[in-house]
């Protein structure tokens, strides 16, 4: 990390064995991603309640190129909010989540959905339930009666655009899903 984090007390005394917690949490995602520029992270006691105790609201804020990472444990979320140590803990397993999900997305590792697929109606095969679909990049696509959307087998002609979800069959690319465009 390019500076030391930052730990700010509100409504609480300063609190040397939490300091050395919050800085172990730290080091732990600085392992994960060594991308981190700067970490902030607030430990508060903002109200006291009679009947619930003490309740701890931990807030963790690292920067990180491009975007800025939060978390607020606050105590109406998390019944080990009486606990600034699981306060901290909650908080910190949280912002790993988030780092891992920013490191997918920089490393392009993260599940890209597929545009779905046009074409024309190439055959219709009504005594078999099923047709062909000449692909715009010019492959040829297995289609079943059932894959057809909306009821549309029964309106379906040979030159009816369509946009579908091709998928790998047993004999070649098969549409598991059929629009009609018209």
């Amino acid at each position: 990390m390019q500076t030391q984090a930052q730990i700010v007390w509100k409504g609480i005394d300063v609190s040397a064995a939490l300091a050395e917690r919050i800085q172990h949490e730290v080091a732990e995602l600085e392992q994960n991603c060594q991308r981190i520029t700067a970490c902030r992270v607030v430990v508060e006691l903002p109200h006291r309640h009679h009947q619930h105790g003490r309740q701890y609201q931990v807030k963790v804020e690292v920067s990180v190129p491009g975007r800025m990472l939060a978390v607020t444990h606050t105590p109406a979320e998390h019944h080990n909010a009486e606990d600034p140590y699981a306060a901290v803990n909650e908080a910190f397993l949280s912002m790993r989540r988030q780092l891992e999900d920013y490191v997918r997305v920089r490393q392009h590792r993260v599940k890209e959905h597929q545009a779905p697929n046009e074409g024309s109606v190439a055959k219709v095969l009504p005594s078999d339930d099923c047709g062909f679909i000449a692909a715009d990049d010019g492959v040829e696509v297995y289609f079943h009666r059932n894959s057809v959307l909306d009821g549309g087998w029964q309106r379906i002609e040979v030159g009816d655009r369509v946009r579908f979800h091709a998928e790998q069959g047993d004999k070649g690319p098969q549409a598991s899903s059929v629009h009609l465009l018209r």
